[in-house]
């Protein structure tokens, strides 16, 4: 007892007489070691991220309806393998019905129709086409056929067929999939006529992509870049940076570009600083072109050079002209609505985006409703890059 009472604070003496180290020497010498191990994994193995905002985001790829044979869209253990009905060499192309990238293509029986694009009334494809689809690193990539057929019009909804003069409208409504009851009421609610653009982040991003596609609507995917107060304002992981190379960009970018299929092209999700920095923004554009997409820019960068950069990189490109939910009241909403209106009718096409909000899908739904009543016609994004409309 007399020993233990003497005994300095933590140590015990026991009947051999050794005494034992205090638990804070050991939970000191366990820190030491955790954090020379840390130091030799660093390194070792760098974090080619590190320093960056980065965020997990699940992606979801059960239940697309996608056979088991099929490419597994972003599956990188896959994206080395074999297309579904991929032309081998040696082997007749397919020509058939699954393979709508050889419509209007040599030896076509309508030489004079723009390859690819599918005729009004046909249902849109809502699985890859191998003609135009790639094998990249991360998964599927876009790609311009042998026959000249790009996504831009095998993936496009047809236009309907009315008076040159019939005033038209593009509605684009962004950020789906990343709410799954957001992206279940907008495909609800909204006329196939809106084009819809996807979010790279969101969950079961193939499963609404084929219920979009066969609801009828053309796609676009949200294209993550850097704003002025990034990372205060953080896109997401994979956001184009203009303190990054030319190569590592295309390559955040074919990552992005991998996680859906089906799209016609690609719209800006912010972006204000890459969008304004000609030297970063030529190389992406001419990696879109060269993979036969479109590029929409949303309008809301004055500084953007997007329109010039694109021109020069021969990409087919478009630029709205509004925000229609900038406010996103019902009123300020409606109000938007009549200007796009206003705008097609003095200019003959105007284009409009939105977000997926609840109030911005209800109050274009209802507008939808009566457009063409009022004489104009909603048609699809890839119309006006087409015929290289702009803002």
């Amino acid at each position: 007892m007399a020993d233990d009472l003497n005994a300095p604070l933590g140590l015990t003496t026991s009947k051999t007489g050794w005494k034992r180290l205090p638990f804070g020497a050991i939970g000191i010498a366990l820190l030491m070691l955790l954090s020379a191990g840390a130091v030799v994994w660093t390194a070792f193995f760098p974090d080619p991220f590190g320093g960056e905002p980065t965020a997990v985001v699940r992606i979801d790829r059960g239940k697309t309806g996608v056979g088991p044979n099929d490419i597994g869209v972003g599956d990188p253990k896959r994206a080395g393998g074999s297309l579904p009905g991929e032309q081998k060499d040696g082997e007749p192309a397919s020509g058939g019905p699954a393979d709508p990238g050889t419509r209007g293509g040599a030896g076509s029986a309508d030489p004079g129709k723009r390859i690819g694009v599918p005729p009004e009334g046909q249902p849109l494809t809502s699985t890859p086409v191998i003609r135009v689809t790639d094998r990249g690193k991360f998964g599927p990539l876009p790609k311009i056929a042998p026959d000249g057929a790009r996504a831009l019009e095998v993936y496009s909804r047809p236009v309907p067929k009315r008076p040159a003069a019939t005033p038209k409208v593009v509605i684009v409504v962004g950020g789906l999939g990343l709410s799954q009851t957001g992206t279940q009421e907008a495909l609800r609610l909204l006329p196939p006529d809106v084009t819809l653009a996807f979010a790279p982040y969101g969950s079961s991003l193939d499963r609404w992509m084929q219920r979009a596609r066969q609801d009828g609507h053309e796609l676009l995917l949200q294209l993550p870049m850097e704003p002025f107060d990034y990372p205060d304002n953080d896109p997401g992981p994979h956001t184009l940076l203009t303190s990054l190379t030319a190569e590592q960009n295309i390559e955040r970018m074919h990552y992005v570009l991998s996680r859906v299929t089906n799209y016609v092209g690609v719209i800006n999700y912010m972006g204000a600083k890459f969008s304004a920095d000609d030297a970063r923004l030529t190389p992406v554009f001419r990696e879109i072109a060269s993979r036969g997409m479109m590029y929409l820019d949303d309008g809301t960068s004055a500084r953007s050079v997007a329109e010039p950069i694109a021109r020069t990189s021969k990409l087919p490109f478009a630029k709205a002209d509004l925000v229609i939910d900038a406010v996103s009241t019902e009123q300020a909403i409606d109000a938007r609505l009549q200007q796009l209106e206003n705008l097609a009718r003095a200019r003959g096409i105007a284009i409009g985006v939105a977000s997926a909000l609840p109030v911005s899908v209800r109050r274009i739904s209802e507008w939808a409703k009566s457009v063409e009543g009022r004489g104009l016609i909603i048609v699809p994004a890839s119309m006006a890059a087409r015929e290289g409309q702009s803002g």
